[in-house]
């Protein structure tokens, strides 16, 4: 079941026999968390503040053995992941088929929605919510798939308006597949690469917040994104300007000076509305949506993207929020047993 080069022989995770884990749910009451991740996902988000408060919550992480069948391992109250491939998604979708009472987090069809950049906004536009919170949708955008020469004349079918923001159809993680561009004129549309998605650019303040969710808990951040574009500079510039990852840790905003009509959060309220639907659309319950406001529009909000299981390491207090969602999930199966 190698999928990957996580878990090398020296220095890698730590894997538990069978019998040492069944011992450890039996004598300790442990929630045992069996977990997939490429060993750059358990650098940031397996962080030993992470595990010892897990461990003092009766939580014990436990590396899966990929080198091994997934079902001769455990036993696990929970499988946590985040690997790809083909190979990977049968693997787990015939384990849920022969344990259904393992939670596993999370479904791996449902992840695969959120991989194509044109599948996966589809179900915020559907929802068209409007509530006396605010208004929540998403950009006009446009699939090019391939023919970079038929992008100019396609945008100008589509009525879509200049500046563009270009994405990767693909969204698999990757470095690469966060890189954007910006495309200030119709001619240098030419010289972007398909298969992509090209969405019409909205002012923002240059502030875009991240709604992270974890299950049903939601903690809102605030980063720095791209400037506004006037219709000054609009004129005067052309081009492609490319960008890597625009929003990162280092560019936090919640400690910046910032103008209050830009800086103010979205309402909670709308937010858990929006996070409540997309759990059950997506099927999703470990996800980011990266959400900003119109310009000049208070109530005007717009989802650009949405990631499934993000850098919750990223996240203020993410260990106690954590935790308290697997403990949830634990408890959650145990009612609906005793019923």
């Amino acid at each position: 079941m190698r999928l990957n080069d996580e878990n090398d022989e020296e220095g890698g995770p730590k894997t538990m026999s069978h019998c040492s884990i069944g011992h450890l749910q039996q004598e300790k009451s442990f929630v045992i968390v069996g977990y997939a991740l490429t060993s750059k996902k358990v650098e940031s988000f397996l962080k030993p503040k992470l595990e010892g408060l897990a461990r003092n919550k009766g939580i014990l992480f436990v590396a899966i053995d990929q080198n091994r069948p997934l079902s001769d391992q455990g036993p696990f109250d929970i499988v946590l992941h985040k690997l790809t491939g083909k190979e990977w998604r049968q693997i787990l979708e015939e384990y849920r088929r022969t344990h259904p009472e393992v939670t596993v987090l999370d479904p791996p069809d449902a992840i695969q929605h959120l991989h194509n950049r044109q599948s996966m906004l589809q179900c915020v536009a559907d929802m068209n919510l409007s509530d006396t919170y605010g208004k929540v949708g998403v950009p006009r955008q446009l699939v090019i798939k391939r023919d970079s020469s038929s992008i100019p004349d396609a945008v100008t079918k589509a009525g879509l308006i200049l500046p563009l923001v270009a994405k990767p159809l693909v969204a698999d993680g990757s470095a690469k597949s966060h890189e954007l561009s910006l495309a200030y004129d119709e001619y240098s549309l030419q010289k972007l690469e398909p298969p992509l998605v090209l969405q019409e650019f909205v002012n923002h303040g240059g502030v875009l917040f991240k709604v992270y969710i974890v299950g049903e808990a939601i903690k809102v951040v605030r980063r720095f994104s791209l400037p506004d574009v006037t219709k000054r500079e609009l004129s005067k510039n052309a081009g492609v300007f490319r960008f890597p990852r625009v929003s990162c840790a280092a560019a936090s905003a919640d400690d910046a000076d910032l103008d209050p009509s830009v800086a103010e959060l979205p309402p909670r309220p709308l937010l858990e509305r929006l996070a409540k639907e997309l759990r059950r659309r997506l099927g999703l319950r470990l996800f980011n949506l990266d959400i900003i406001r119109e310009h000049g529009r208070r109530d005007h909000f717009y989802v650009i993207d949405i990631n499934y299981f993000p850098g919750y390491g990223k996240m203020p207090g993410y260990e106690h929020i954590f935790t308290d969602f697997l403990l949830s999930l634990v408890q959650s199966r145990y009612k609906k047993r005793s019923v």
